[in-house]
C-alpha cells in the first residue's frame, strides 16, 4: 500500500503534468498519417533501414525492368516497389526483389534490415557470395535466393536466423557443404538446395531439424551415406537426393516415415533390398523413384496398397524375379518404369500383371523394356488406358503375333517392341492414329508394310527389321 507521503506525491505529479499530456495527445490524434510517418523517419532505426535498401540498390548493376526507379527520397522507402513495412514501427518486414532480372551482388547491409522476416530474390542474376552479415537476421522466417548465380559456400551463420521457416538455394553455384550448424533451426520447414555444386557427406545434424517437411537436395555432388539421423523426422513429406553420389543402403528408418508422399533418390550409387512392407508403411507415398541405383532383390508386392501412388520409376536398378503387384489397387497410377532391371523369367504368365493394370485409367507411360519377361501379348493390353501415350515393349523375350485389341490405344504416340521374338502381320500398326515413333526392329515379323501405315499423318520414325 502507498504511504501518505507516496501518495500526496503522486498526486501532485498528476495536477502537475497531466494540463501538458492531454493537448499532446488530442494534437496526435489529429495529426495526418503522412505527417506523422515523416516524422518516425527521423527515427535512428527507420534510417538505417533506408539506408541499408539504398546499399542493396547500389550493389545493382544492371536493371533492364526499372525496377529501382522509385527508390529515392522522393517517396518514404516504406512505399518502394517490393518494400513492405510494418504499420506500427515503419520498419522493413518483407523485401521481394523477384523475377526482374536483375544483376548485382548482395550488399552485406541487408544483415541490417533487423525486423526483416521475408526476402525473395528468385528469378535474378545476383552473384557472389552470400553475405553472412544475412546471419543478424534473427527475425526472418522466408529466405528464397533460388534461381541466381550465387556462389561460395553456404554461410555457417545462417543458423543464426532462428526463425526461419523456409530456405530456397536451389539453381545457384554454391560449393562446399552444408554446414553442421544449420541442423539447429528447429522451426525450419523447407530446405531446398538443389542444382548446385554441394560436396561431402550430409551432415548427421540434419535429423535435428523436427519441423522438417521439404528436403530437395537433388543434382549436387553429395557423397557418402544417407544419415540414420533423418529417420527422426516424423513430419517429412519430400526427400529428394537424386543425381548425387551417394551410396550404401537405404536406411530403413526412413521407409517408417509415414508422412512421406515424394521419394525420390535416382542416379546415385544405393545398393540393397526393398523392406517387404514398403507400401504398408508409406500409405501417402505419390512418387517413387529410385531408378539408377544398385538395388537386388524383388519389387515388393506390398505396394499393392499405396492406393496414393502416381509414379513409380525404378529404371536400371538391378531388381529381379517376377512382378506380383496388383496395381488395381493405385487408381491414380500415371507412370510406370520398370525398364532395365531382370525382372520376368521368361515364362508365358511374366505380364499377367498388365491384367490389374488395365483398372489404372489414368495410365500414360509403361515402360517394361529391357527386361526377362516371356511368353505372348497378353489380349488385355488392349484395356489400358486410352490415355496410353507411350508403350517400351522392347528388348524382352516376348513371343507371338501383335493382338488386334492394341488398336484400342488411340493416342498411342510411342511404341516400340524390338529385339523381341515376336511375328505374323503388323497390319493393326496402321489403325493407330496418333502414332510419331515406331520401333518393331529385330523380331520375325512378316515384311509385307501394310498401306494403312501411309495414313498415320504424323508418323515420324518407322524401323522395320527382319530377323535372320
Amino acid at each position: 500500500m502507498l504511504s501518505s507521503l507516496q501518495f500526496k506525491t503522486s498526486l501532485q505529479f498528476s495536477v502537475l503534468f497531466i494540463p501538458f499530456l492531454v493537448p499532446f495527445f488530442i494534437i496526435l490524434l489529429h495529426t495526418p498519417t503522412s505527417t506523422l510517418a515523416s516524422l518516425i523517419t527521423t527515427l535512428p532505426g527507420n534510417d538505417t533501414d533506408r539506408l541499408a535498401l539504398l546499399a542493396i540498390k547500389s550493389q545493382i548493376t544492371h536493371d533492364p525492368l526499372g525496377f529501382f526507379s522509385s527508390w529515392n527520397d522522393s517517396v518514404h522507402f516504406c512505399n518502394w516497389k517490393g518494400v513492405t513495412c510494418g504499420h506500427l514501427h515503419q520498419r522493413v518486414i518483407t523485401l521481394n526483389l523477384s523475377n526482374y532480372n536483375l544483376v548485382g551482388s548482395l550488399s552485406p547491409h541487408m544483415g541490417n534490415l533487423s525486423f526483416l522476416r521475408g526476402i525473395n530474390l528468385q528469378q535474378n542474376y545476383f552473384h557472389g557470395e552470400i553475405p553472412p552479415e544475412v546471419g543478424r537476421l534473427y527475425r526472418l522466417k522466408y529466405l528464397n535466393f533460388s534461381n541466381n548465380s550465387f556462389s561460395g559456400e553456404i554461410p555457417v551463420n545462417l543458423s543464426g536466423c532462428s526463425s526461419l521457416i523456409m530456405i530456397r538455394l536451389g539453381f545457384n553455384n554454391l560449393i562446399g557443404k552444408i554446414p553442421s550448424q544449420l541442423g539447429s533451426l528447429q522451426k525450419l520447414e523447407r530446405f531446398q538446395l538443389h542444382y548446385n555444386h554441394l560436396r561431402g557427406q550430409l551432415p548427421d545434424s540434419l535429423g535435428n531439424l523436427s519441423s522438417i517437411r521439404s528436403f530437395s537436395m537433388s543434382v549436387n555432388g553429395f557423397e557418402g551415406t544417407i544419415p540414420e539421423s533423418l529417420g527422426r523426422l516424423k513430419t517429412l513429406n519430400f526427400l529428394g537426393f537424386g543425381l548425387n553420389q551417394l551410396s550404401g543402403t537405404i536406411p530403413h528408418s526412413l521407409f517408417n516415415l509415414s508422412f512421406i508422399s515424394v521419394f525420390t533418390l535416382p542416379f546415385n550409387q544405393l545398393h540393397g533390398n526393398l523392406p517387404s512392407n514398403l507400401g504398408f508403411t508409406l500409405p501417402n507415398l505419390q512418387v517413387f523413384n529410385i531408378g539408377h541405383n544398385r538395388f537386388t532383390g524383388p519389387l515388393p508386392q506390398s505396394l499393392s496398397n499405396a492406393s496414393n501412388l502416381l509414379e513409380l520409376d525404378i529404371n536400371s536398378s538391378n531388381f529381379t524375379g517376377k512382378v506380383k503387384i496388383d496395381f488395381g489397387g493405385l487408381p491414380s497410377l500415371w507412370s510406370l518404369v520398370l525398364a532395365a532391371n531382370q525382372l520376368g523369367n521368361g515364362e508365358a504368365d511374366d505380364l499377367s500383371f498388365l491384367d490389374s493394370l488395365t483398372k489404372c485409367r489414368d495410365l500414360r507411360l509403361l515402360d517394361l523394356s529391357e527386361n526377362g519377361f516371356g511368353g505372348k501379348l497378353p489380349h488385355s493390353i488392349g484395356n489400358l488406358s486410352t490415355q496410353l501415350v507411350q508403350l517400351r515393349l522392347g528388348g524382352n523375350q516376348l513371343s507371338g503375333s501383335i493382338p488386334i485389341e492394341i488398336e484400342n490405344l488411340v493416342n498411342l504416340t510411342e511404341l516400340t517392341m524390338s529385339k523381341n521374338n515376336l511375328s505374323g502381320s503388323i497390319h493393326v500398326i496402321g489403325n493407330l492414329p496418333m502414332l510419331r515413333r515406331l520401333d518393331l526392329s529385330e523380331n520375325a515379323f512378316s515384311v509385307h508394310i501394310p498401306s494403312s501405315i501411309g495414313n498415320i499423318t504424323q508418323f515420324m520414325l518407322y524401323t522395320l527389321k527382319r530377323t535372320t
